[in-house]
């Protein structure tokens, strides 16, 4: 399996819409484990596509605990059908904006239909940190991060701050 870097902002190709996935393959399913490899050294909780330079409608998500199994969910051209009125709070953050957090209030529970790993249809129920999570990386696949929720003020701090650390890691 190969890291791929994951892009951060303000790179404008995490603006832009991502496609649906016309097949579901052998390869597909190694850029999912490429994707999925890459998440877990970043290390983050979710990935889409487009963070690794992809418009695909790809998702790849793993909430287990650091002392649990790992348990990696693939979601191929996810839609989702139906959102609570509860909302929940959450701190997020985003491997795109990196070591930048903030509360982001999002529906409690969603329902999600995709394709998943094997080219099947599928549907779940998300609750908690697994609903969080499949909304904040769907938002990635119309272009949307996490800060875009927040003031304009406070959106283009989160970017300088981001634009500081990448040319610091990079020196």
């Amino acid at each position: 399996m190969t890291i791929i870097p994951i892009l951060t902002v303000p790179d404008p190709i995490l603006k832009k819409k991502s496609k649906l996935v016309k097949k579901v393959n052998y390869k597909l399913r190694a850029f999912m484990d490429d994707m999925l490899e890459s998440m877990y050294d970043a290390p983050g909780v979710g990935l889409a596509a487009v963070q690794v330079g992809k418009l695909l409608r790809i998702l790849v998500i793993d909430i287990s605990p650091d002392d649990e199994d790992p348990n990696p969910q693939y979601f191929i051209n996810p839609e989702i059908t139906w959102t609570s009125e509860d909302m929940s709070t959450y701190n997020e953050g985003c491997l795109s904006v990196p070591e930048q957090y903030a509360d982001i209030e999002r529906p409690a529970e969603c329902t999600v239909t995709f394709i998943d790993y094997d080219g099947e249809d599928q549907e779940i129920n998300a609750t908690g940190l697994l609903a969080t999570c499949i909304q904040h990386e769907m938002d990635h696949l119309d272009g949307v991060v996490f800060i875009d929720y927040l003031s304009k003020i406070k959106r283009s701090m989160y970017v300088r701050k981001v634009k500081k650390l990448v040319k610091e890691k990079e020196e």
